[in-house]
């Protein structure tokens, strides 16, 4: 299976574009944002838990990352309410449930080997630091190697200037409505931006976003996640 795996090109999803797929597990649905592989993948996916569904014991032959849209996520190890940011390594494995229901985004199979550091972040509890222009404040999640995940929250009325993306670029906007030359992003919407792509972002009403980057590849890649 291939999902938006040319990532030589901008893709843009919104809510209104999503489209859901039943899972392996009853109660476990899907809509996939970008997916090379079957169902062992090399995926960016979102994925809505029924109040009460759970999925079967499984281990991260590439890495977990995840962010927790809504409700509570858990597994053995805890619980993780909406705005929780976790990273599972390569060789880690869980249960996941959940009680209540949630929705999560969750990257699969795009660890370095080396990156062996696992991570749980109650975002709502951590403290943003000021950013590299007003109205900009950052919260770091995660480095490594060039790749970079932080939520930014912008005020209402910021402005970015124009830069180029190294690596690449990843957003998911969280709150309020995201911006840029090519077009406006409500919450939910999934932005994916190529090696070496330039913009100019901006919000007017103000947003928080999920941005992850210098990780995609710079040339097109053609092999299925194992």
């Amino acid at each position: 299976m291939r999902i938006n795996a040319d990532f030589s090109q901008r893709v843009v999803i919104r809510p209104q574009d999503y489209q859901w797929v039943h899972s392996p597990a009853s109660g476990v649905e899907r809509m996939m944002l970008d997916r090379i592989g079957d169902e062992v993948a090399r995926a960016t996916t979102l994925v809505r838990f029924a109040p009460g569904s759970s999925f079967s014991a499984h281990s991260h032959g590439g890495g977990e990352e995840f962010f927790v849209l809504e409700g509570v996520f858990s597994d053995e190890t805890g619980d993780y309410p909406a705005g929780s940011y976790v990273r599972n390594p390569i060789g880690t494995s869980h249960t996941p449930f959940t009680k209540e229901g949630c929705t999560i985004l969750v990257k699969l199979h795009q660890f370095e080997e080396e990156d062996q550091r696992q991570i749980a972040i109650d975002t709502t509890k951590a403290a943003f630091q000021p950013g590299i222009a007003e109205g900009l404040t950052v919260l770091p999640l995660h480095d490594y190697e060039g790749e970079h995940v932080a939520l930014v929250r912008w005020q209402p009325g910021t402005r970015f200037n124009a830069h180029r993306h190294w690596g690449g670029e990843e957003i998911f906007v969280l709150e309020g409505t995201f911006a840029d030359e090519h077009g406006s992003y409500e919450k939910g919407t999934w932005i994916r931006s190529p090696h070496l792509s330039q913009h100019q972002p901006f919000t007017d009403e103000g947003c928080l976003i999920l941005v992850k980057t210098g990780h995609l590849p710079s040339e097109p890649e053609e092999k299925n996640a194992e």
